[in-house]
């Protein structure tokens, strides 16, 4: 193709902190570009977002029903090419639905939905449109993340015995909903986040994580789903027993209560011939510990060759610069891109390296909440992932 796919946008008008993560992420490598929106729930915050983005006013649309429709209407060497969606989860479903069934192809923020029911829908219509769908599981496309996965796969750490991930935030230690604070008001009303708010939120990457490293589901779950500020109807804090495909047991955690940390995601994967560690806080880094206790340190960079060829597809800068999150953000829709260009074009690429989250982990998602509250409801008690 020799131009840059078009991207139409729902959701990320000015205040949007998602919003400006996606749209840096997809435009960083020059292959995307923004040219329409329905940017605000509000008609008038969405025309002033859309000037400030330099987006033609009979571009920017008033709800995201007109958008799709308008650009549908559209000749094809005008219209969009696919659509992001960067809404809180309760405007995740409808304006999916309504692109897929327009013939736009969809990327989203995650989680997959608002319901379990939703996940099915949306799941069954891409069977239907077998349309390219991408899902921002953001922290699966960092380098080193990458290099952990390969080193499993090859059993360089032997048969996995063992899996531990934790994501702590200290950010919900105050009621900041109780000031309408936008991010604190919407994550924590069932009506708009849905069933569960941290685990929903940031449980969902650490299961992610934990299975798209290891290569195992997540079987059963027993779990503790907390509200630690008692006046919230829906849990800050998470911590739960797991057990994986073949047996292997696992431990999460995730808490946005965790009064000072940041973003403190972390794995580890243990086997019988040694483990693998990886911080979101140096995730340049992994660490590899051999069973006779030598250890190495295995760092990100354009320039060691020694890593995968997913690990090295992935970097960006020679070792010692820095690249993180807006860069992981831009491996998924660089990588969705590809994508989009055999979808559009047979332009064929190396899938396997270039992998993106997509329905699947989704679904996976929406399972994980769904066993992790039914497990709480019922007592703390194992639960089966659907």
């Amino acid at each position: 193709m020799n131009r840059k796919l078009r991207m139409g946008m729902i959701g990320g008008g000015l205040g949007s902190f998602i919003g400006n993560v996606h749209r840096m992420g997809a435009e960083l490598d020059g292959h995307i570009e923004l040219v329409c929106g329905a940017f605000s729930q509000d008609p008038e915050k969405s025309l002033e977002s859309g000037r400030t983005y330099f987006i033609p006013e009979d571009r920017t649309y008033g709800t995201f029903q007109e958008m799709i429709t308008k650009e549908n209407e559209l000749p094809e060497n005008d219209r969009m090419d696919f659509v992001s969606i960067v809404t809180p989860n309760h405007v995740h479903f409808e304006p999916t639905k309504l692109a897929l069934n327009n013939g736009f192809p969809v990327i989203l923020d995650k989680p997959l939905c608002h319901t379990w029911d939703e996940a099915m829908e949306l799941k069954q219509l891409l069977e239907q449109v077998d349309l390219p769908f991408g899902l921002t599981h953001t922290y699966a496309a960092y380098p080193m993340v990458k290099q952990a996965r390969v080193m499993v796969r090859e059993g360089v750490i032997g048969q996995v015995t063992k899996i531990n991930v934790e994501y702590p935030q200290g950010w919900l230690t105050e009621a900041l909903e109780a000031d309408n604070q936008k991010q604190a008001s919407w994550r924590t009303d069932p009506a708009k986040t849905g069933i569960s708010n941290c685990f929903g939120d940031i449980g969902t990457h650490a299961a992610q994580m934990a299975e798209y490293v290891s290569g195992l589901k997540i079987v059963k779950v027993l779990s503790q789903l907390s509200s630690v500020l008692s006046e919230r109807t829906l849990d800050d804090d998470a911590n739960a027993l797991l057990e994986f495909e073949g047996g292997v047991r696992g431990l999460l955690s995730a808490s946005q209560i965790s009064s000072g940390e940041e973003n403190g995601l972390k794995i580890r994967v243990y086997g019988t011939k040694g483990g693998l560690e990886w911080r979101h806080d140096d995730h340049n880094s992994l660490k590899h510990i051999r069973h006779d206790g030598a250890t190495t340190l295995l760092r990100a960079g354009t320039n060691n060759a020694y890593l995968s060829e997913e690990a090295l597809a992935h970097c960006r800068v020679p070792a010692g610069h820095p690249e993180g999150y807006i860069e992981a953000f831009a491996n998924i829709y660089r990588n969705f891109a590809m994508e989009l260009n055999r979808h559009l074009n047979g332009v064929d690429y190396d899938c396997e390296c270039y992998d993106f989250p997509g329905i699947e982990d989704g679904v996976r998602g929406m399972a994980h909440i769904k066993a992790m509250v039914d497990s709480t409801k019922k007592g703390n008690v194992w639960t089966q992932v659907i």
